[in-house]
């Protein structure tokens, strides 16, 4: 019988998850599935752009938790999902969306995935990526400012608003349902090849 394998990586913003993620995916090509948390924040079309910009874009409330919980639950039965995807720039979700394929190991990242426990309970392993602060927010700015277009004034004001104090209410009270917690999980060779050890294990077991 096929078995499906979801794996959580989270972690506070600029820590390496993404990255870590990203290699994950690009080492097993399409033998894997990967979901973004960020692609799944609320639409807020209905809102001006000057008010989507003052959202808390880092609490809880503000991503479409059970959608993600309906994908995460059809991508565990076999089935494809299509999932939204998020437009930093225009601070909504895009008209886009993005055809994922069930496959026995599908991969979610996001700074709040461990927080919520209807999502952690549908995680087989939990990862947590821990990264110095001021690591963290020197590498935000590098990615808000080059890859998003936002301003360095903006990115400054919402880390101090709303992300620094978010982090510290819901990001790191988190990492207590880890069960695996990495330095630097984007530049780990030790922790990566782990990781990668224990998927292609399942894999060499489960197929679609």
């Amino acid at each position: 019988m096929n078995s499906c394998m979801i794996i959580g990586i989270a972690g506070g913003s600029g820590s390496g998850k993404t990255t870590l993620a990203k290699n994950i995916a690009r080492h097993f090509g399409d033998k894997i599935s990967l979901l973004r948390h960020d692609d799944y924040y609320k639409a807020n079309s209905s809102l001006s752009k000057e008010e989507r910009e003052r959202l808390n874009y880092d609490h809880p409330d503000a991503f479409d938790t059970e959608l993600l919980i309906k994908h995460l639950d059809m991508l565990r039965r076999g089935e494809a999902v299509n999932s939204p995807v998020y437009d930093y720039s225009a601070h909504d979700r895009s008209k886009d969306i993005r055809h994922v394929e069930a496959s026995s190991v599908i991969i979610l990242e996001g700074i709040l995935i461990f927080e919520n426990k209807e999502i952690t309970s549908r995680l087989d392993m939990k990862i947590f990526v821990d990264t110095d602060s001021d690591v963290r927010i020197l590498r935000r700015i590098a990615r808000d400012v080059i890859d998003r277009g936002r301003t360095l004034e903006s990115v400054i004001e919402q880390y101090l608003s709303t992300v620094k104090p978010m982090h510290e209410a819901f990001v790191e009270p988190s990492k207590k349902n880890a069960d695996i917690i990495i330095p630097e999980g984007g530049n780990n060779p030790i922790a990566y090849g782990i990781i990668i050890d224990k998927i292609e294990k399942h894999l060499s077991k489960n197929e679609f």
